[in-house]
């Protein structure tokens, strides 16, 4: 097992964040997430769960508060600064995968390398190549035949297809692993077993999960389950507003 780092992951700091000037979506006091925990966050669509995935991703930027990575303020570094951090120590399963369609399953795993410098560096110091480590976490993750190496991610079931896009995600052992949504396509039985796969690969690399989702079916396998709604202030007003509104209205 790897070595934890002894800085929080993630810490989240008076956190605003806006779509609408006078509509704040998220509002969030504190968060945070200690290493090599396994966090579930739960939430209906449309709560914010995706933006605030973008917010820790660095991909938002945020009107008000920190956003602290591995001790780094990500959100006071410029736009490509931030872009090579969350290439160095984020790895992201997106809830469509965003797999590259003209790609070979290789190929869409070692994407992550071509970006990281710090990624390739990690593999090198273990003595692993690209090839050999992409080819060891897609049989870790249930796809061990070789003849699926070459194929293009088009040809492969939705259930392949995400354990492709886990396997890049985690190529390189990054810090941080974000899944959004990432089993809402598969059936109950199917989810269960890939998260428990991710759960092996995640101890492995040392990483931080937090994942993502309104199934709270799932969260009873997770080391902490989280509502937004519980964190973010704004959905605590907004429901008060309302509340306010039909008392009014009566």
């Amino acid at each position: 097992m790897a070595v934890l780092p002894t800085t929080p992951p993630v810490q989240l700091d008076d956190l605003l964040f806006s779509w609408q000037p006078v509509q704040p979506v998220l509002d969030i006091p504190t968060l945070t997430i200690t290493p090599g925990e396994k966090v579930f966050l739960k939430g209906p669509s449309g709560s914010g769960k995706t933006t605030l995935l973008g917010l820790i991703g660095g991909v938002l930027v945020p009107e008000r508060g920190h956003v602290s990575l591995l001790g780094t303020p990500i959100n006071q570094l410029s736009p490509a600064a931030r872009d090579r951090f969350r290439a160095n120590h984020v790895g992201f399963i997106f809830q469509m995968f965003n797999l590259i369609p003209y790609l070979s399953v290789l190929e869409n795993v070692l994407l992550p390398l071509g970006f990281s410098p710090e990624r390739r560096q990690k593999l090198a110091a273990a003595g692993q190549s690209g090839n050999e480590e992409a080819v060891r976490l897609l049989a870790q993750l249930g796809l061990s035949d070789p003849a699926l190496l070459a194929r293009p991610v088009t040809a492969l079931s939705i259930g392949q297809q995400q354990r492709v896009a886990a396997a890049r995600a985690l190529i390189g052992r990054p810090e941080i692993l974000i899944a959004d949504e990432p089993t809402s396509a598969l059936d109950s039985d199917t989810r269960e077993a890939f998260i428990r796969l991710l759960f092996k690969e995640c101890e492995a690399a040392g990483s931080t999960l937090l994942f993502v989702s309104h199934d709270a079916g799932l969260e009873h396998l997770f080391d902490r389950s989280l509502s937004l709604a519980e964190l973010n202030h704004a959905a605590v007003t907004e429901a008060a507003a309302m509340q306010e509104d039909a008392v009014c209205h009566c």
